[in-house]
Parts: structure tokens; C-alpha cells; sequence
């Protein structure tokens, strides 16, 4: 591949197909992973920023524009092996694992299973674990609750409550529902959008894994596991971030012994849209 190339790819894994996109430059390449509830649009301003590196974004199953068959319950290793498919199939030698929200713990528990393949680790506004100062967005905590499914069903089926609770979650992360992450990024996943069918079922099925998953990782955390990753990790956080907060990206600092924490000013959840330029040179160290 040229150093403009860029080529799209539908991968194969254990749980139906995911959409990726290879942008071609120099090793390591830098693999971005999202969260909920949207896709890899949130790195559209980040990836020509970090050229001439090679990047590869890519849709969890049931999210953006990968295959829409996610089944509830969703397996504790799913994401981890969506991503293992991805390296594998791009032929990625080596990947600096970057993680934003959901996709911090995704990266973690990769790098952790794969040290060989993980360049480095970096984490943007995510979580591992419980900390003092974690809390979710009131529509996650809503999601994640199995005996409200069927409330939350009936909100969504009303287009004017699911618009007013797209919009408080929104407000209350600091963004207009008219800004280009919510717009392009979230709001799709719920309504549908860019030619694809919603993503609820998915959201659905990620989202009821929060508390196990926060249990799982305060095991791995208790057991020395992340004390023991050599693997230099990155803590990058959008300071103004209200519930992935300043002290949650210090507690994940704490957790790994080669860490270095930034907190970015003026920027918010979605940090790497908020200030892209910033962020690539930090990633980009």
C-alpha cells in the first residue's frame, strides 16, 4: 500500500463480520477501538492527524457499519476476540491498542493476553475497574439495568422521549445533539443512519456487561495483573469530562508501572475530537 492508501475491509470473527478501514503509513500502526454507544466516526479528526503513521479504525460487531447479528448475552471475551480477528486478518505485526470509553478495558485486556502485539497501550476517557470518582451517563446506567429493559424499550419506541434522553446524556457531557460527534457518532446508533440499521441491540448487549465486567477487572487489578504489563501506556484524558473524570484517569495511571497521565484542557468525553491535533502528538509521543 501507498502512504495514501486507504482500504476497507469486512473481517471475519467468531461472531459475524466487523467493518474496518486501514489507512496506510508507518509501523506501528496505531489500532482505534470505540465505545458505547457509538462507532469509530469518533476518530474521524484524529486519523489524518496522526499520518504518516498506519491506522486502522474499525465497528464492534453491531455497531457503525459492521454486521448487525450481536446476540444478547454478549460472551465476556467477544470484544477481545473482534479485535484479535481484526489484527490478524490486516496482518498487523505490532499495534499501539488505543481504547476510548469502553474500548480502554478492550485494550487493556488485549495487551494483556497479547503483550507481543501491543507497541503500546493508550487510554481516553474509559475506566478499569471501579474507582472513586467513576460514575456513568444517566442513559448507561439505564441501559445496563436488565429489569428496566422493558421501560427502556418503550422509551426508545417514542421518538420524543428517545430524542429528550439522547439529548439530556448529551447535555450532561457537555455536547449540543447538533455538534458532529453526537450527530454522526451516537445518535445513528439509535435511529439508524449512513445507510445502516440502528445499533440498540448492541448498546443493549455491551452495556448489561458493566457490572460483571467492572468485577472482572477489579480481580484483574487485585491480582497484580496490570502492575505487571510492561507495555508503556498512555493515559490521555478530556479534563472537563464529568463522570470519566480527572481522578479516574489518575486511577488508571496508578494501576500500570510504565504510565504517563495528560489531562487535556478544554476538552471533553469525546477528547479526540475535541482537540484531535493535541491528542495525536501525545499518542504519537
Amino acid at each position: 500500500m501507498t502512504a495514501s492508501a486507504t482500504i476497507e475491509h469486512s473481517v471475519s470473527t467468531p461472531y459475524g463480520r466487523v467493518a474496518a478501514v486501514d489507512h496506510a503509513g508507518e509501523e506501528p500502526a496505531f489500532l482505534l477501538m470505540h465505545g458505547y454507544p457509538d462507532d469509530s466516526y469518533v476518530y474521524g479528526n484524529l486519523v489524518p492527524e496522526l499520518s504518516p503513521r498506519r491506522v486502522v479504525t474499525f465497528d464492534f460487531l453491531g455497531y457503525g457499519d459492521s454486521e448487525r447479528s450481536q446476540t444478547v448475552p454478549m460472551g465476556a471475551s467477544q470484544r477481545v476476540d473482534e479485535t484479535a480477528a481484526v489484527m490478524d486478518e490486516l496482518g498487523i505485526a505490532q499495534a499501539v491498542l488505543v481504547g476510548h470509553d469502553g474500548g480502554g478495558p478492550v485494550a487493556v485486556d488485549y495487551g494483556r493476553k497479547h503483550p507481543d502485539r501491543a507497541a503500546g497501550i493508550a487510554l481516553m476517557n474509559c475506566f478499569y475497574g471501579h474507582s472513586d470518582t467513576l460514575t456513568f451517563p444517566d442513559m448507561i446506567q439505564l441501559f445496563s439495568d436488565g429489569p428496566l429493559a422493558g421501560f427502556t424499550d418503550a422509551m426508545l419506541a417514542e421518538p420524543a422521549q428517545g430524542l429528550w434522553l439522547l439529548t439530556h446524556t448529551a447535555a450532561g457531557l457537555g455536547y449540543d445533539t447538533s455538534e458532529d460527534v453526537i450527530a454522526n457518532a451516537v445518535l445513528p446508533q439509535f435511529v439508524g443512519g449512513r445507510g445502516r440499521p440502528n445499533a440498540v441491540e448492541a448498546i443493549r448487549a455491551w452495556t448489561a456487561r458493566i457490572p460483571a465486567d467492572l468485577t472482572a477487572q477489579d480481580e484483574a487489578v487485585a491480582a497484580g495483573e496490570l502492575s505487571s504489563v510492561q507495555t508503556p501506556v498512555d493515559v490521555i484524558f478530556g479534563a472537563e469530562d464529568t463522570d470519566l473524570d480527572p481522578g479516574v484517569a489518575r486511577h488508571l495511571a496508578q494501576l500500570f508501572p510504565h504510565a504517563r497521565l495528560s489531562l487535556v484542557e478544554g476538552a471533553r468525553h469525546w477528547v479526540q475530537a475535541d482537540r484531535p491535533a493535541e491528542v495525536a502528538s501525545l499518542l504519537k509521543g
